[in-house]
This record gives structure tokens, C-alpha cells and sequence, in this order.
């Protein structure tokens, strides 16, 4: 799909975005909040909502504002110092917001996540409820990562991720990641457009995370592929732009912007291959990843070479070819246990090795994500 239509069929006729602005727009070279940029985005965000758009916004900065606040000059490294950032930067974070699109007469809500509230199926649909009922009330979203308590088995460490997670959960028609920089760069300039998050694309990115955030392009592009993989687009732009979202939403060729695949998913097939952690391993032979990915067929026992867990009937599980690269992710309908009693099995035979025969399929399709 070309950029143009990317831009005008899609981006401008978008009734739900989620909007991601990274800890260095909204924070200066100290740390603190940076007003200017902070009011020209509420603005934006204001003018969306008031236009009959659906808007959320992902928000970094609470532990780069916590840095400022406690006269801190580098990002530190402990734990315990890192959440005693984010609990002071928090407030300072909502209270801006706050304020500042009080003043358009838009209301704004607090919502802080952690990892295991999208892995959770019950909390990851309290937060669609949350976030939709926010949204139909008139008010903005305002979405963290609850680093004030969260550790590390528990965190993205990132927003990038959090914000493609929430775009998926709502079925959003767009995903910006506002940064500082204009997009995708390929000798120092933004890239119009990216068909898919290949070898090459990532090849174009450093590892580096920014000075004060947790981040970076390579975080980025792992979000755009989040999303674009679930039939959605996404974007990549400079927060410091010139009304950089109201004319993006409008269409204009700005920023990088990343083309949908051309099937969405549904609702709860980005759950199972992208929010929900995989609890254990299923490796399957060459005839059984022909007929998941070519034949669309469920994965039957006799396809199974081995299994590692442990894990229970309905956990979320990685099915993976002999080499240990990813083809699905799906909900099993046995055990780790009963998995490996039956691996390599007709399904006619199940019934007499468990003493019952509950499902003819280790993994329905129905209940997989391909990739």
C-alpha cells in the first residue's frame, strides 16, 4: 500500500488513535518538564477529541520529571531510586496535563499498568473497559507504567510496548510514537514509508536507549511491528514539530509511517500472540508447521516432537519448528504432562494413553496467533 493512501485513506479518516510521547519530548536537558511542548501537544489532543476522535495517550516522562524535581542530573541505575522517581514525576506528569487541557475543557483520567495486567485476560479486558468508558465520558486516557512499584518480572521497562499493547487492545486505527526525532532515519533523513519491520529496517537502528528514557528506536520499531502485524498502522514523528499530530491526522507527509498487514486480527488473537507471556514450549515437525501456516489447520498430537513446561490445560504456549524459531503462539488444550504422553500420537489414540479423549487438537486454531 503506497504512503499517500496510507496516509489519506487511513490516517485521515481515523476515528481511535493512541498517542505515545517519549520521556525526552516532554522533558528539557535537565529533566524537567518542557511546558512548551507540553501545552502544544494538549492543544492537539484537545482539537482530536473535540472533532469526534477516540484518543488515549501513552505518556513517559514521570521518572525524567521525578529527576528534575529531585535535582538529579542522570537517570540512576538502582531500583528503589528509579520508583522513588517515577513517584514523585508522576504527579508532576498528570498535574501538567491536568492543567493544561482543564483549560481546553477536556477531563483527564490516570490509568498505571503493569506487565501482568495485560498478560492477565480479565485485567487486560478491565483496562479496554476502562479506557473505552473514559473515552465515551469526554475525558483523555492518560496511560504509565506503574514504575513506582513495579520490578523487573513484572515491567516492560519501556512505553513503546505498552502503547502498542493498548492500540491493540482497543482495536486503535493508529499508533504515533512521538519522539524527538522525525522518523525513521536512512542518512539523516525520515523514511516516507515501511512495508514491513524486516532484517534491513532493523539494521537502520542503534541499540542505544535515550539519556533520559527507557527506550529508543529499536523499541519503536518493535511497537510498529506490534501493530502493523495486527492490520493497523503506525507511525513514527517528531513531538517537537510544528503541530506535527494535527497534521499527521490530516494526512500530510510527515514522520514514518509503517503499512498494515492486510488481515487484522482479532481482538483475541493479539492477546495470545502479543500480550500474553508463554508459559511453556511446544516444538512441532515440518508436516505440522506446513499445515498451520499453508493449510490453516489446528495442531494435532501427532505433529508434536517435544514439549517443556511445566504448564497447565489453557496456558498460553510458543510452538516453535525444531530450529526453536517461533511459528505460533496458542492455548493448549492439555498439559505440559499429558502433551508428552501424546506427542507423536494419532488422535484416535489419545483416549486410551489419558484414559479420555477431551480434544482431537493439542492447540485449535481458533485459539492460535501465526508468527
Amino acid at each position: 500500500m503506497p504512503d499517500r493512501q496510507v496516509r489519506q485513506q487511513i490516517i485521515a479518516r481515523a476515528r481511535r488513535i493512541v498517542v505515545k510521547v517519549g520521556t525526552n519530548a516532554v522533558c528539557d536537558a535537565q529533566g524537567r518538564l518542557d511546558n512548551k511542548t507540553l501545552s502544544s501537544l494538549a492543544s492537539q489532543l484537545a482539537a482530536a477529541i473535540k472533532g469526534g476522535m477516540s484518543v488515549t495517550l501513552v505518556a513517559s516522562g514521570a521518572i525524567g520529571a521525578g529527576l528534575g524535581e529531585l535535582g538529579m542530573t542522570q537517570r540512576p541505575k538502582s531500583m528503589p531510586e528509579l520508583q522513588a522517581c517515577a513517584a514523585v514525576g508522576q504527579g508532576q506528569l498528570m498535574r501538567a496535563f491536568h492543567d493544561l487541557l482543564s483549560e481546553q475543557g477536556i477531563s483527564v483520567g490516570q490509568v498505571l499498568v503493569t506487565r501482568d495486567d495485560f498478560e492477565n485476560r480479565t485485567r487486560y479486558l478491565n483496562i479496554r473497559n476502562t479506557l473505552t468508558t473514559l473515552g465515551r465520558l469526554g475525558a483523555l486516557p492518560i496511560i504509565n507504567e506503574n514504575d513506582a512499584v513495579a520490578v523487573d518480572e513484572i515491567r516492560y521497562g519501556d512505553n513503546d510496548i505498552i502503547a502498542a499493547h493498548v492500540a491493540n487492545l482497543l482495536g486503535a486505527d493508529v499508533l504515533v510514537l512521538l519522539s524527538v526525532v522525525d522518523g525513521v532515519l536512512k542518512d539523516g533523513a525520515a523514511i516516507d514509508v515501511i512495508e514491513q519491520v524486516d532484517q534491513h529496517v532493523r539494521s537502520l537502528i542503534s541499540g542505544e536507549r535515550s539519556r533520559l528514557g527507557s527506550g529508543g528506536m529499536k523499541s519503536k520499531i518493535e511497537a510498529a511491528r506490534m501493530v502493523t502485524s495486527a492490520g493497523e498502522v503506525a507511525v513514527i514523528a517528531n513531538a517537537r514539530m510544528s503541530d506535527v499530530l494535527t497534521r499527521l491526522l490530516a494526512g500530510q507527509r510527515i514522520g514514518t509511517v509503517f503499512v498494515p498487514a492486510r488481515r487484522k486480527m482479532s481482538s483475541r488473537r493479539r492477546w495470545i500472540g502479543q500480550a500474553a507471556r508463554a508459559a511453556g514450549k511446544i516444538v512441532i515437525d515440518a508436516g505440522a508447521i506446513k499445515a498451520l501456516v499453508q493449510g490453516g489447520k489446528s495442531l494435532l498430537p501427532s505433529g508434536v516432537i517435544a514439549v517443556s513446561g511445566p504448564f497447565p490445560k489453557g496456558a498460553n504456549v510458543a510452538i516453535l519448528d525444531a530450529a526453536g524459531n517461533q511459528i505460533a503462539r496458542g492455548l493448549s488444550n492439555y498439559s505440559s504432562a499429558q502433551i508428552e504422553k501424546i506427542k507423536g500420537l494419532k488422535t484416535a489414540q489419545i483416549a486410551r494413553i489419558l484414559g479420555d479423549k477431551m480434544h482431537d487438537e493439542v492447540v485449535h486454531r481458533n485459539n492460535m496467533t501465526l508468527g
